[in-house]
């Protein structure tokens, strides 16, 4: 929060990992743009179809959770990729979990 910076992690949870990104840390002129929210909404819509995260997903646009991620790698992937497309950057999300996959 100090630095203004969007909040990402990954946890473990038995054997499985969460990705949380969080924009309120960045303060309050942080906001994520339509199109970019719809981006990662769409995508971890992709991965919860492909049952590569749980249901429950939280898609946006202030908080970003997805659950029951198989293992440390592809949860870093996911969190490196979500904090790059809330920065405008979706290329690593396009990446990581293509459109039309």
């Amino acid at each position: 929060m100090a630095h203004n910076a969007v909040f990402v992690a990954i946890e473990a949870e038995g054997p499985h990992w969460t990705v949380k990104a969080d924009t309120l840390t960045a303060g309050s002129g942080r906001g994520v743009s339509d199109a970019v929210n719809e981006a990662i909404r769409a995508a971890i819509l992709r991965l919860v179809d492909n049952r590569e995260v749980d249901f429950g997903a939280y898609t946006g646009p202030v908080y970003f959770m997805m659950h029951g991620v198989r293992d440390e790698e592809r949860a870093r992937e996911l969190a490196a990729a979500l904090h790059a497309a809330l920065y405008d950057d979706l290329e690593p999300l396009n990446r990581a979990v293509p459109p039309g996959s």
